[in-house]
């Protein structure tokens, strides 16, 4: 007689990565709340545990705490020190973050023609022309000497063939 043999059952779902998903997923939860420490040590215990696919995903969003806890922990005595702040997100390829820094000062101090410059750079190199052009043109309303800085700063070679460069930069000429 044919020996019948009971067919296996595929094991369950691993308990261990139930438990990593739903770190990972707390985690999260906690960086759209806002609570970057909290979600951060979430993140790094998870980071320290066996994940897998999860640690590559883990250390992006423990990045971005970090980003968001050192925004917070930042003070400036001056507009002068948050634009030397802003000047080094810009250089550092943090755009958005940047802008923020430059808006806060042109908020604060309107007059501060060389926040204005900032935005100006900003927006020349995130392929924002016509704001690039307002900004710069306000920047050298407020001080005339940001004409021959613009000339002379290589972050806006790339409008060097535009019309509106030229009048702006060079009335003399237009």
């Amino acid at each position: 007689m044919p020996r019948v043999v009971a067919a296996k059952s595929a094991p369950g779902p691993d308990p261990g990565r139930k438990q990593q998903i739903q770190q990972y997923e707390t985690a999260v939860r906690l960086m759209h709340e806002g609570k970057y420490e909290k979600a951060k040590a979430a993140l790094e215990a998870l980071i320290a545990s066996d994940a897998g696919d999860l640690i590559d995903r883990a250390r992006v969003h423990c990045n971005a705490c970090e980003r968001q806890i050192a925004k917070s922990e930042v003070k400036f005595s001056t507009p002068e020190e948050r634009f030397d702040y802003a000047v080094s997100l810009l250089n550092g390829g943090f755009y958005e973050d940047a802008r923020e820094h430059f808006d806060i000062i042109v908020t604060d101090v309107p007059t501060a023609d060389y926040a204005h410059y900032g935005l100006a750079l900003l927006y020349c190199m995130t392929g924002r022309p016509e704001d690039c052009f307002a900004a710069l043109a306000r920047a050298i309303e407020l001080n005339p000497r940001n004409r021959i800085q613009a000339r002379l700063d290589a972050d806006f070679q790339e409008l060097v063939d535009d019309p509106r460069f030229t009048e702006l930069l060079y009335p003399e000429i237009a």
